[in-house]
């Protein structure tokens, strides 16, 4: 059963990637963009590659929805690339959040060994899940109701 649901989820996904879009300004084909919400499962640290300063942060989510089934959960390591790395620094594991990412592959092959390709879920935007409170928010502010006015001018 599990290894179905996987199976769908890629159809669904390879489907979606037929469908590119333009860039507004420049006119270019890009890749479509993507979004799922779900709960924060972990978070790793922030890590530098090579000598360029390349910095990547990976981290996972058990997805949630009306078309999740609990018993068969989902989840999704996506990363964060570059300047995007610090965009968890305000989460925490347990948080519920909403992810927008593009969906990159590449293909690999090597000293003689058979090709692989890798797919990375490259999130460019991560915020609380709809009710939650990130604490970048600030309390709304609180109004007198109109029978609290006075009738009179103070000047």
């Amino acid at each position: 059963m599990a290894l179905e649901m996987l199976t769908l989820f890629f159809e669904r996904v390879l489907i979606s990637l037929c469908v590119n879009q333009q860039h507004p300004t420049t006119g270019t084909t890009m890749s479509k963009s993507f979004e799922t919400q779900g709960e924060i499962h972990s978070i790793g640290a922030t890590t530098e590659y090579g000598n360029n300063g390349f910095t990547k942060r990976e981290f996972v989510i058990k997805v949630t929805g009306d078309d999740e089934n609990p018993a068969y959960p989902n989840y999704l390591p996506l990363e964060l690339i570059k300047d995007k790395c610090a965009l968890m620094d305000n989460f925490a594991v347990g948080d519920a959040i909403k992810a927008q990412f593009n969906l990159s592959g590449r293909l690999w092959s090597g000293n003689g060994k058979p090709e692989k390709c890798f797919v990375s879920l490259q999130a460019w935007r991560v915020e609380k899940a709809e009710g939650g409170d990130d604490g970048m928010n600030q309390e709304e502010p609180s109004y007198p109701e109109p029978s609290d006015f006075d009738d009179e001018v103070p000047f």
